[in-house]
Order: C-alpha cells, then structure tokens, then sequence
C-alpha cells in the first residue's frame, strides 16, 4: 500500500512539472507546435480543462494551472 502511495506521489510532482512548463512555453508563442509541447498539452489538460470552466479567465490570465498545481501539492501533501 504505501508503494502506492509513493507512486501518487510522484505522479503528483510530475503533473505538477508538467503543468509548470506549459505555463511557462505558454508566454512564448513560438513553441507552441513543438513535439514537447503537444505532449505536455496532452499531459496536462485532462487536470486543466475542468478548472477552466469553474474559474474564469481575469483578462488574459488564466489561473486555472495555478490551481490546479495547489490541488495536486495539497493531494500529494494529504497522501499518508
């Protein structure tokens, strides 16, 4: 059990990454059809694309990673 655990874990802190640098290539837009960032795209946006449609966009900031990085911190954080 606490193998799986460790897993969630690192699941978490991956997602967490990966959600990191989509928003950081995301402020430039020459990347945006690398291999790199459609796989994060497809990585990330099953977490992202539910908290977009709860939160909305303030102007042309998009806070949905931001959260979305605080609920994967507090699951790996509340995992025994």
């Amino acid at each position: 059990m606490t193998f799986l655990f460790i897993i969630l874990r690192l699941l978490c802190q991956a997602l967490t990454v990966a959600i990191f640098i989509r928003s950081v290539m995301s402020w430039g837009s020459s990347g945006q059809h690398t291999t790199l960032a459609i796989i994060l795209y497809r990585v990330t946006e099953p977490i992202l694309a539910p908290l977009r449609r709860i939160i909305p966009r303030v102007g042309m900031l998009d806070f949905s990673p931001m959260a979305a990085i605080v609920l994967l911190q507090l699951i790996a954080y509340l995992l025994p």
